[in-house]
């Protein structure tokens, strides 16, 4: 692994192995990941899966302001830059160290016009801005796999309260933890119940997906039809995601309401 210690406390590390170029905090526990090949594509299957929002909102304009909370290894944010190319993007990222790193290992774009970058911590910074945004993703952890102050009923609902009229709320949650359930459940609380938390993958993470104004109603079989539609255009495959939802009898009647 190569250092990067003299930007932060918790020492970020940069690792690649067959292809693929890793980032860490410290630890072996993988943060990011990029395909050297393809550096726009989503390499790790939560990120993908995190992508589901885009079945659920099929507009191709959409998003059109969206919330990045946790840069990592700018996954979320490269993929939406080329993909959605109507969407202004904010990130608010708390470690300064964690944006040089991505700038110089994984191709962060520098474009001011349509890429904001916040140095700040995501709490603080939603509750001091009066923004409305249609998309919010939440992928935040520190060294040891706490969210922290991330993972708070009251954060869950400064999300609520910063979502537009077809707003969606996506969480990174680690399926796999004993706080598990409480995370669910505080999402839950803040939305009116209108969540879901998708099964979780190989890995262990699980994707929460919350709706605020906009009733979303799909069924399966149109969310197939649209995955496929997505795959042409983005290269992105949610197949695998939507066969996990089939086999988990997540969506009742077969048909994803939030």
């Amino acid at each position: 692994m190569q250092p990067l210690q003299d930007f932060m406390p918790v020492p970020i590390e940069i690792s690649e192995e067959a292809g693929v170029r890793y980032l860490h905090f410290g630890s072996d526990w993988i943060q990011g990941a990029m395909r050297i090949a393809r550096p726009w594509a989503l390499e790790l299957d939560y990120t993908r899966e995190m992508m589901a929002a885009l079945l659920l909102r099929p507009d191709p304009e959409w998003p059109r302001n969206a919330l990045l909370i946790g840069l990592g290894a700018a996954s979320l944010t490269k993929f939406l830059y080329r993909h959605r190319p109507q969407a202004r993007l904010t990130v608010v990222e708390i470690e300064p160290a964690v944006v040089a790193a991505a700038r110089q290992f994984f191709k962060l774009p520098d474009d001011p016009k349509r890429l904001k970058l916040e140095i700040a911590d995501g709490v603080e910074w939603l509750a001091g801005s009066d923004q409305a945004f249609d998309l919010i993703l939440v992928d935040g952890f520190d060294a040891d796999a706490r969210a922290g102050a991330l993972d708070t009923l009251p954060f869950y609902r400064a999300c609520r309260a910063h979502l537009d009229d077809a707003g969606l709320l996506v969480v990174n949650l680690l399926g796999r933890n004993r706080g598990f359930k409480g995370s669910v459940d505080r999402i839950k609380s803040a939305f009116d119940q209108r969540a879901m938390v998708f099964p979780s993958s190989a890995q262990g993470n699980a994707i929460a997906f919350a709706a605020s104004g906009e009733p979303v109603s799909i069924t399966l079989g149109k969310l197939s039809l649209q995955a496929l539609a997505l795959r042409k255009a983005t290269g992105l495959n949610l197949l695998p995601t939507l066969a996990r939802l089939i086999q988990g009898r997540t969506c009742a009647g077969g048909r994803l309401a939030l």
